[in-house]
């Protein structure tokens, strides 16, 4: 959620009605640094009150009554064999824990029996060490120690299995009341049978694979800017800004930019009100629980802030460096970021990790020329004129001293706000928002720590449970206090990062596998997990047709490539709206958010020549007595073929569709809880249906095909998935192209389907072209290209005469 919460917005909306009218034009026509003082008493005590009724329906403190519940629900889950959810529901109850709580101890000792079951080895060890540097209770060791040993067993650490089994059998033999554990008892004489087993026999060493390695990319860094490729320019003109330029022939798959964001912040994800008012808590998974809130990688067994239940980490060390950067300060105020929205949350942590020195200092620059911030000519001054910036870059805004653009907070700093063009409804919610996140600040005592005043010592490493708990700052729910100037100044530059963000925020996206899966063939979808601030990605400007495509890895972005640019060419990026998923009037529309009018060729040739859109044509619905084209704009649509003459209302047959999306839904609902011949039955109903009223072009008839090889495959039918997994890519490509990231999706994972089904010559064809695309988007060291690699690798490893028969 970008924007706070709808209540929120519904209550600054009526403020701005109920406002005098001269007082709204002073505010809409007002300087950031203006604004922030009139929302200071503009934000009332009701208003602020209000808010913190609201920040209650978003709690982030420990409840260890959540923990516990937590707990019993992961203990069902791990009784039934569920132990991936098992696993996350130990994660969220470990987060509710106060810190000192004896109980965590059984969570992390719970968590690692799931991750023992998943094969997770090395994490289960993790999770063991952390139960017992927390107390986990002495008559519950011998499950742990035997745990340990097991591990270290599959890890094939026998010495180290050896040394625990004996501190067991030390333990039993001191304390004669463990020798009622006959479950333990048990376990303990089959681990001593596999570790004399292990001895006598020990498995021949595997040859380390260590990844097919494909071919190391080829980078020469930009002396300009910082990230780039040396086949890059920074070029300038007052109709398209600062943008990058070829300076030489550039060939598809090239790296042409890789940047770590300045900031990112984790998307929360849904998280639906339970039904009835329930007073339980949800066990849905969220991004919130699956990502590390720094880094972004995926989580296993989360390390959680032991200041809040929300904040969760990879590592320890994770933790610790976004206590120091940022979460120190946020963490009490979580609630309060969950409310105002990912925007909010991202100006407030900019500001953290810039230091208010610099902050104060461009704040105060853009007051001795605030327009030149704001309009083209007057950004061609740069902050600090230096006789020895380079001359290729001398006046693009955003460069230091030395003419060089790099992704530093000054160059985000330049990005333009557009505070004139944004409406002033907008602009008063955003700075009500931004002065209630400061107040909140000053009165819960944080404001040294935003303006860098506090020592190290004075940090209270409250990210982890590996450190001494400390007091937090409390939480004051409300105060009418009049801001400081250098949280005044604070709340200006938020200002100006929350309307920046909307031309600029950058969406982080992953691949996450949909559903359970059997690990056969996997499905995933393109999911927003973080939104960021990319100084210099946002360099690129928009078009409805790309050249380059754009890739994520943790917190980093990479920019390929995506066809021959020739040199002097500009290197381009879709900002959303691509030409092969909307017609032109809605990707308009879309880029009505960005303040501009595309004027890309793909906007260009289908304005000018009035022809249909090929997305329209082929998502069309088509007439159900002769299967000819439907068209029309109004309501009633008529049969293109004159001899039919049928019409249908557009109504009805939107509604038909809708109807049939939800059927589909309800088959693969079907699918997930195991019932794959209903989910057949209910998709090949649905298909039947759609033939009669959609275009076999449409998009949806792809994803039925895409569906149904997906059930196949979990029946093992290899031959049936294939089949029906060919005809999807065919409506993938005539949508996206042959070329396109949407086509390597498909194509990946048809190689799996015919991989697993034996089809050899097929499936080594399929991923040669499957590899040939990915690598394009994702490069040659791309998760996706390395398992395409060896899944080739073992094919050719099979005897001749297989794969002749193949």
């Amino acid at each position: 959620m970008a924007l706070p919460v709808a209540e929120w917005r519904g209550r600054t909306a009526r403020l701005w009605a109920a406002l005098d009218p001269a007082l709204r034009e002073r505010l809409a026509a007002a300087s950031l640094h203006d604004a922030v003082r009139l929302g200071c008493d503009l934000l009332r005590t009701e208003e602020e009150a209000a808010l913190v009724r609201l920040c209650r329906q978003a709690p982030t403190d420990k409840e260890p009554e959540a923990a516990s519940w937590y707990r019993e629900q992961g203990n069902r889950e791990f009784k039934q064999g569920r132990y991936q959810a098992a696993l996350r529901l130990y994660s969220k109850a470990a987060s509710h824990e106060p810190p000192g709580s004896p109980e965590v101890s059984v969570c992390f000792a719970n968590r690692s029996a799931a991750l023992l079951h998943l094969g997770h080895f090395e994490v289960c060890l993790e999770d063991i060490a952390r139960a017992e540097r927390h107390g986990y209770p002495d008559r519950l060791l011998p499950k742990v120690l035997l745990r340990k040993a097991e591990c270290l067993l599959c890890l094939g650490r026998l010495q180290d299995a050896q040394d625990i089994l004996g501190v067991l059998e030390s333990k039993i033999a001191l304390d004669k009341a463990m020798t009622t554990h006959l479950t333990q008892l048990k376990k303990l004489s089959q681990l001593k049978v596999k570790l004399r087993e292990k001895e006598r026999c020990p498995e021949p060493a595997r040859e380390a694979r260590g990844g097919i390695q494909g071919k190391p990319e080829i980078w020469e860094e930009n002396n300009s800017v910082s990230g780039a490729s040396s086949s890059l320019s920074l070029s300038f003109d007052a109709e398209r800004g600062r943008h990058l330029v070829a300076s030489q022939d550039i060939v598809p798959g090239q790296s042409l930019l890789k940047e770590e964001a300045f900031v990112s912040v984790l998307c929360p994800g849904e998280s639906l009100p339970l039904p009835g008012g329930e007073a339980a808590w949800d066990t849905r998974a969220t991004n919130a629980d699956l990502y590390c809130h720094r880094c972004l990688r995926q989580l296993l067994a989360s390390v959680p802030c032991q200041g809040c239940s929300y904040a969760k980490y990879c590592s320890q060390d994770c933790a610790d460096v976004a206590w120091q950067q940022y979460h120190r300060t946020e963490c009490s105020l979580g609630a309060l970021l969950l409310t105002l929205g990912v925007f909010c949350h991202v100006a407030l942590r900019t500001v953290l990790l810039a230091g208010f020195a610099e902050v104060s200092r461009l704040v105060g620059c853009s007051h001795s020329g605030d327009k030149d911030l704001e309009n083209p000519e007057g950004r061609c001054k740069p902050l600090s004129e230096a006789p020895e910036a380079g001359a290729g870059t001398r006046g693009i805004p955003g460069c230091d001293g030395n003419g060089r653009y790099q992704s530093s907070y000054q160059a985000l700093f330049h990005l333009l706000p557009h505070a004139e063009q944004h409406s002033p409804e907008h602009k008063f919610l955003c700075t009500l928002s931004v002065v209630a996140i400061c107040k909140q600040l000053q009165a819960a005592g944080l404001e040294a720590a935003v303006l860098n005043q506090e020592s190290p010592q004075q940090w209270s490493k409250l990210s982890g449970f590996e450190v001494t708990p400390r007091h937090k700052p409390k939480t004051c729910e409300k105060t009418s206090d009049e801001l400081s100037p250098e949280l005044k100044t604070v709340a200006e530059a938020m200002l100006r990062h929350v309307l920046q963000l909307q031309c600029n925020a950058q969406a982080i996206t992953v691949m996450q596998e949909l559903g359970p899966g059997d690990g056969a063939v996997v499905d995933k979808k393109p999911v927003r997990l973080a939104t960021a601030f990319f100084p210099v990605l946002s360099l690129l400007n928009h078009s409805c047709c790309p050249n380059t495509s754009v890739s994520f890895s943790g917190t980093a972005a990479t920019v390929r490539a995506s066809q021959p640019i020739p040199r002097g060419q500009e290197v381009l990026h879709c900002y959303g709206p691509h030409q092969c998923r909307m017609r032109v009037a809605e990707r308009q529309q879309l880029l009505s958010q960005y303040f501009f009018e595309c004027h890309c060729r793909a906007c260009l040739e289908e304005l000018e020549s009035g022809v249909k859109s090929v997305v329209s044509m082929r998502n069309s619905f088509c007439c159900p007595k002769c299967q000819a084209q439907m068209q029309g704009e109004e309501d009633t649509l008529c049969c293109s073929n004159e001899a039919c003459a049928t019409s249908a209302s557009r109504e009805n047959l939107s509604g038909r569709l809708q109807d049939l999306q939800q059927q589909t839904k309800k088959a693969l609902d079907l699918l997930r809880v195991g019932k794959a011949d209903q989910a057949i039955k209910m998709l090949l109903k649905c298909q039947m249906d759609a033939g009669n009223f959609l275009s076999p072009e449409h998009l949806l008839m792809g994803e039925m095909e895409d569906h149904l090889a997906q059930v196949y495959a979990t029946l093992g039918k290899w031959q049936e998935a294939a089949r029906h997994l060919k005809k999807s890519i065919e409506i993938v490509e005539m949508h996206h192209g042959p070329s396109s990231v949407e086509t390597g999706h498909e194509l990946f994972k048809l190689a799996q389907i015919l991989f697993n089904g034996f089809a050899v010559s097929e499936a080594l064809s399929t991923i040669q072209r499957a590899e040939g695309i990915l690598s394009v988007h994702f490069g040659p060291q791309s998760a996706q290209i390395q398992e395409l690699q060896e899944m080739k690798a073992c094919l050719s490893e099979l005897p001749r005469n297989i794969l002749q028969r193949t």
